[in-house]
């Protein structure tokens, strides 16, 4: 039987690559990571990272290592859970951009299923703008997105450049208005398009509206226009396109309810974590 400590220690390296990082994630020592890791690597026969002074990396053994070490973490904790009583139950109403849906947002969902599997989710997916207006009404509890730079409602998870996106095969006119491939009002990435545009005095067209971000993708990939994206998200059909003005960056951020509890914490809890890994 594999000592649940053990593989805390061991996933907790396995997720940061880093041994000082996996003691200051858990409160311990890093001496007390090695010493866990190495006890766990001769109860499965084997290393289960090759380390040098630089990096860390999971061995084959060491990948397969990863699912039987979080499911014995994660049966440790539903039996606490349950023998006091605490097993966390109810329904969370989450929001979530678009941009997410198709990006990090199974693995948080899988994570809260994993450890809350009493927990119901209620998925709303829309404009970030339109979920936070929604939060504000109390009809959610919980919403990833974006804002603006300078807005300071939610909480700042990260912040990072936008850039123009389009097909590799996308050509501008000189002289011609700009093709936009855009969302509907009130996003926040057609706002910040328009205006650096207008700025740099350049004519821009509503070349396609969609509501969709697969709609979006679409449009952009058979050169119809140009959209801005955050550069970590950029769909995998699709480029970055240089000849138009740096268009700044964009932030994403959490927004609560005012005291946030039970299910909306707990999945808060693990953006979060997701977002510091």
């Amino acid at each position: 039987m594999l000592d649940p400590r053990l593989c805390r220690s061991f996933l907790a390296v396995a997720e940061t690559r880093s041994f000082t990082a996996a003691a200051r994630r858990l409160g311990v020592g890093q001496p007390t990571v090695s010493q866990h890791v190495r006890r766990l690597e001769r109860d499965a026969g084997g290393l289960l990272f090759a380390r040098d002074t630089h990096t860390v990396e999971l061995t084959a053994r060491g990948q397969a290592m990863l699912g039987f070490a979080q499911t014995i973490v994660d049966t440790e904790e539903r039996a606490q859970r349950h023998f006091r009583g605490a097993e966390l139950r109810g329904r969370v109403r989450f929001g979530v951009s678009e941009d997410f849906a198709l990006g990090e947002l199974p693995e948080i969902l899988h994570r809260l299923r994993r450890s809350h599997p009493l927990v119901d989710v209620e998925l709303t997916v829309e404009l970030s703008d339109v979920l936070t207006q929604q939060l504000r009404a109390g009809r959610l509890d919980l919403v990833l997105g974006k804002r603006r730079p300078g807005a300071h409602h939610g909480r700042l998870l990260w912040r990072e450049p936008l850039v123009w996106i389009g097909s590799a095969a996308t050509v501008l006119e000189p002289g011609q208005p700009v093709p936009l491939v855009q969302y509907p009002m009130p996003s926040i990435t057609r706002q910040l398009a328009v205006e650096v545009l207008e700025r740099a005095g350049l004519e821009w067209r509503a070349a396609c509206q969609t509501s969709s971000l697969t709609g979006l993708r679409a449009a952009a990939a058979a050169g119809l226009g140009v959209t801005l994206h955050a550069r970590s998200l950029v769909p995998a059909d699709l480029v970055e396109l240089d000849g138009l003005p740096e268009p700044g960056d964009i932030e994403f951020m959490l927004l609560a309810r005012e005291s946030v509890a039970g299910p909306a914490a707990a999945l808060a809890e693990f953006i979060l974590d997701r977002v510091a890994r």
